[in-house]
């Protein structure tokens, strides 16, 4: 066997610019959004099933809240670090660079090549165009 094809990961990263911040800042936003929603949701729903399981059973009622209290507290976690995430989304220098996430590509080796080369490579994209792939 002279080569043979793999499946290799792809890290894309993506140059700081100002559109960015302004973008990933618009996305964070909007989760901060959904978790306000969620939890306004959450209390809705509880006024509403805390009544109803009062006037039905008022032993569940401590499980109940329990499980309540808990699906707010993830709510209120996601919330918090999405705040964080924005705090440090306004604090990205220009031109710098982050990961965005990672892609696979499909590769053929062969005897003699360099698989820590053909492993780290990435894509560098600005404003969401490529403008450089490394190795």
């Amino acid at each position: 066997m002279d080569s043979m094809t793999l499946t290799c990961p792809v890290t894309v990263k993506a140059k700081v610019t100002a559109d960015l911040k302004t973008r990933l800042a618009a996305e964070i936003q909007d989760a901060i959004r959904k978790a306000d929603m969620e939890l306004q949701h959450i209390d809705l729903y509880a006024r509403k099933v805390m009544a109803e399981q009062a006037k039905q059973d008022a032993q569940g009622l401590t499980a109940l809240r329990q499980q309540i209290d808990m699906e707010k507290s993830k709510r209120l976690e996601v919330k918090s670090r999405m705040t964080e995430r924005l705090k440090e989304t306004a604090e990205l220098e220009l031109g710098s660079e982050i990961v965005q996430g990672t892609m696979e590509r499909t590769v053929t080796v062969s005897v003699g090549d360099d698989l820590h080369a053909i492993m780290s490579a990435e894509i560098l994209l600005e404003d969401g165009k490529i403008i450089a792939f490394r190795s």
